[in-house]
């Protein structure tokens, strides 16, 4: 999203700041949740001036587009390295490596549950479905980005009229599932977790 963060830093100093903002904000995410964060706490928790805060980012939806993209972009690395050392051949085993790479996120990184690329369980108004992308709502934008990891699998399928639509489809499914997965059980529930890789790869392969 081009107007999460007002100011990228370049100096090690200021990229310092900037992460330790978005790590308080995720601590604080999952102590009191998205209707209690305020810019105010967040620089409390991170140790900055509230103007420093305001330096790099707008305001709270500023903090949860850039948080979101952290979050992405650490997805997708975490993927990246998956793929490259276990060269999956198949959709269906790109699908199991993806969602326990999301899984692992959800359960071990802070702020996750709330924030994974999107904002889980707010009110879904225009500004909350663009956190990451101005023109794209969050899940196209995730499903752009994974497209580099599924062009080649899903690319070769010829009956497959439009292979992006079935992973932007998919991408939502698969949203879905792991959300309840997470309101049922803290840590996931396995079975729902299996039933998530089950429906995608059956959809998807």
């Amino acid at each position: 999203m081009q107007t999460a963060v007002r100011r990228r830093p370049v100096q090690r100093r200021s990229l310092e700041r900037f992460e330790r903002i978005l790590d308080s904000c995720a601590e604080l995410l999952d102590e009191v949740g998205y209707t209690g964060l305020t810019t105010k706490e967040v620089a409390r928790r991170a140790q900055v001036p509230i103007g420093t805060l305001y330096q790099f980012f707008p305001g709270v939806e500023g903090l949860l587009g850039a948080l979101a993209e952290r979050n992405l972009e650490h997805f997708t690395d975490r993927l990246a390295r998956r793929v490259e050392a276990e060269q999956p051949d198949r959709m269906g085993a790109l699908v199991d490596l993806a969602v326990e790479e999301y899984v692992a996120m959800h359960r071990a990184v802070p702020g996750f549950g709330v924030v994974d690329f999107g904002a889980i369980g707010i009110t879904e108004d225009e500004q909350n479905l663009h956190l990451l992308d101005d023109v794209l709502d969050n899940n196209s934008a995730v499903a752009e980005r994974l497209w580099t990891f599924a062009a080649d699998l899903l690319g070769s399928d010829g009956d497959r009229p439009d292979p992006r639509l079935s992973l932007r489809i998919a991408l939502e499914c698969a949203d879905a599932i792991l959300r309840l997965a997470f309101r049922t059980d803290p840590e996931g529930d396995p079975a729902l977790i299996a039933e998530c890789k089950r429906l995608l790869r059956g959809y998807l392969s």
